[in-house]
């Protein structure tokens, strides 16, 4: 019986960074999927997960992302990278998450990074804000940069389900990244694998009906 609804944040209740990431790519000359390949290579010690973990601070990750990038031939600074992510909500996926709320606990299980002065004059305080409100509708939402685990770390699925009070077997989760799913599913949690609002959106309806 399925008790909770967890969502990812970016590429699920927003569009996706990955189309804003080849779209940067292409206008500076980078190879296709650059960015993706960078932050998976050494996916758990780069300065991508050091940001998302809030180990360092974006001015610190503007830093060490360069010189990553300049290790593989390519010289892009960090801020740059994180101001592509910040990408346009998808309102279908706004009034699902208002809609299911009335039926079960709806929370947000999020890869962020520490919001600084400098991440709030990149972004803009109206984009920003924009994302807070909506996640003040989630029941809970559990950031990585707050608990100190990100996923796919399982860590951050256990101190996720704690919080929210729910057993894995309960949940189903949506995330755009299949890496962050496996743990989920490992754990026992309904994984579904985002592609589009209405993809997800006609997936979840799917589970909810069995269940």
């Amino acid at each position: 019986m399925i008790e909770a609804i967890l969502f990812d944040f970016g590429g699920v209740v927003t569009e996706s960074p990955f189309e804003a990431f080849n779209t940067f790519e292409r206008a500076h000359g980078l190879p296709e999927n650059f960015i993706r390949k960078l932050n998976s290579d050494q996916h758990d010690k780069n300065a991508w997960a050091k940001l998302e973990r809030g180990e360092i601070s974006p001015d610190e990750f503007d830093e060490l992302f360069r010189k990553e990038a300049i290790n593989k031939g390519y010289d892009v600074g960090g801020l740059e990278i994180l101001k592509l992510v910040f990408t346009p909500l998808r309102p279908s996926m706004i009034s699902a998450i208002q809609q299911y709320k009335n039926n079960y606990q709806v929370a947000c299980l999020t890869n962020n990074f520490p919001r600084t002065p400098t991440l709030e004059s990149l972004i803009g305080t109206s984009r920003l804000n924009e994302w807070q409100n909506v996640f003040d509708t989630f029941s809970h939402v559990i950031e990585s940069a707050k608990v100190g685990a990100r996923k796919p770390e399982k860590q951050f699925f256990l101190t996720a389900c704690d919080a929210i009070g729910v057993k894995p077997k309960s949940a189903v989760f949506l995330d755009d990244i299949g890496s962050n799913l496996k743990p989920a599913r490992d754990m026992g949690m309904t994984t579904i694998k985002v592609t589009s609002a209405q993809q997800a959106i006609d997936s979840l309806e799917a589970v909810l009906n069995k269940s």
